[in-house]
């Protein structure tokens, strides 16, 4: 516990490393706390891996507590370690208010987690409340979105349908490009972009059906 606080980083890396190799629960308080605070991302993820070799009982209501916290990056890895643990008991924390976080990202952690963790027959209301982002942001955070909701599948292709016909051509972009990752999941993020913004920048193309 000592090492996980060290000024060291490889120190830190090593002493999460150690808490891994040997779970024990009685460390599930320090290493939630140590998320919350800890700079460097190889280390934090290195907590969220040990925190994923402990009983979920254990760590899953200790992980939902972090998500009401008023420190950004709480919430942000407390929502990754929860995405990586799986549990479905986690689902009914992740509120609208996480998936909207004016954070970037507590937000994209936030959609990374529901789409992992929302129950059968819900994706739909899922797909539709992530919609409600698309314009968001910078390239990333428009990645992350669309990424997520390439996951949900054909639920969300109403929603994107609906938002190419959006006024806002952030929006129009957004939406075209999405269905673009949808249709060929390893296509370019960078380039289904630029060629979502001359379609816009035309007034649309009628082979794909855009309205923006």
């Amino acid at each position: 516990m000592d090492a996980l606080a060290d000024g060291d980083s490889s120190t830190r890396l090593k002493a999460a490393l150690a808490v891994g190799t040997r779970p024990d629960p009685a460390l599930v308080d320090a290493l939630v706390a140590r998320c919350a605070i800890e700079p460097d991302f190889y280390v934090r993820d290195m907590l969220t891996w040990a925190l994923t070799r402990l009983p979920s009982d254990s760590t899953v209501p200790r992980l939902r507590t972090q998500l009401r916290s008023e420190r950004a990056q709480a919430r942000s890895q407390a929502l990754h370690t929860l995405s990586k643990i799986g549990d479905a008991r986690a689902w009914p924390a992740i509120t609208r208010s996480l998936l909207r976080d004016s954070d970037d990202e507590v937000a994209r952690s936030a959609w990374r987690a529901a789409v992992v963790l929302v129950p059968e027959g819900q994706e739909q209301d899922l797909a539709e409340e992530l919609a409600l982002q698309l314009g968001r942001g910078d390239r990333e955070v428009q990645l992350s979105l669309s990424r997520a909701l390439v996951t949900l599948g054909e639920e969300v292709e109403p929603m994107l349908r609906t938002a190419m016909g959006s006024d806002d051509a952030k929006v129009c972009a957004h939406a075209i490009a999405t269905v673009r990752l949808l249709r060929d999941p390893d296509a370019g993020f960078e380039l289904a972009v630029d060629e979502a913004k001359r379609i816009v920048a035309l007034g649309g193309e009628r082979e794909t059906g855009t309205a923006c």
